[in-house]
């Protein structure tokens, strides 16, 4: 298993990145949060998850260890594949998972795109001692990564990479702008969060 890769990001494209390794370019499926910041030449550090299929095997990467366990942690629910386990470190991190299945939240569950409240229901059952791990692996992490000036392209990228239109991630975008105007220093994860969620509603 590829467990973690260490290279110069070659190129980035949507919902994630080529990684440069050893004269490998290894195509990398990302969160937003860790494409934040993030350029083309950059060399970066990243824990990674390999999900073979039968007709493709694929690599994701995270900025965290957390992440990561929360990728294949939400996994382990019925019906939950890697699209949406990705959707759920967009929208909820390791910490935010967890607190949801503990307090059995379904609200904060359902808001990540492509879970349903039977869904949800799912996985407070099924993950449920699941909860306590990831709230000692989110404990570890450093915190989310600080805004980028190219906010809003990574927001718009970062959802088209979870699956959504040109039109309503640029809609999205435009919903959490005030947010910057209130607080420049917002993280790009949280407005990546922020902006689900108003497509939820939508």
């Amino acid at each position: 298993m590829i467990a973690q890769l260490q290279g110069k990001v070659l190129s980035i494209d949507g919902g994630g990145a080529v990684l440069g390794v050893g004269g490998v370019g290894f195509a990398v499926l990302c969160p937003p949060q860790t494409l934040a910041g993030v350029s083309v030449g950059d060399e970066v550090n990243w824990h990674t998850s390999l999900v073979v299929r039968a007709d493709a095997m694929t690599l994701y990467g995270f900025a965290s260890a957390a992440e990561r366990a929360c990728f294949e942690v939400a996994q382990q629910s019925s019906g939950i594949g890697p699209k949406i386990a990705l959707a759920v470190v967009a929208v909820l991190g390791p910490a935010g998972l967890a607190d949801a299945i503990r307090r059995e939240d379904l609200t904060a569950l359902t808001r990540v795109p492509g879970i349903g409240r039977k869904g949800a229901q799912k996985m407070v059952i099924e993950l449920k001692e699941k909860a306590p791990a990831l709230l000692v692996a989110a404990g570890e992490t450093a915190g989310e990564a600080p805004l980028s000036p190219a906010w809003r392209e990574q927001v718009i990228s970062g959802l088209q990479g979870l699956g959504w239109g040109v039109k309503d991630a640029e809609q999205a975008a435009d919903a959490v702008a005030p947010m910057m105007e209130d607080d420049p220093a917002t993280p790009v994860a949280s407005l990546m969060r922020a902006a689900l969620r108003s497509l939820a509603r939508a």
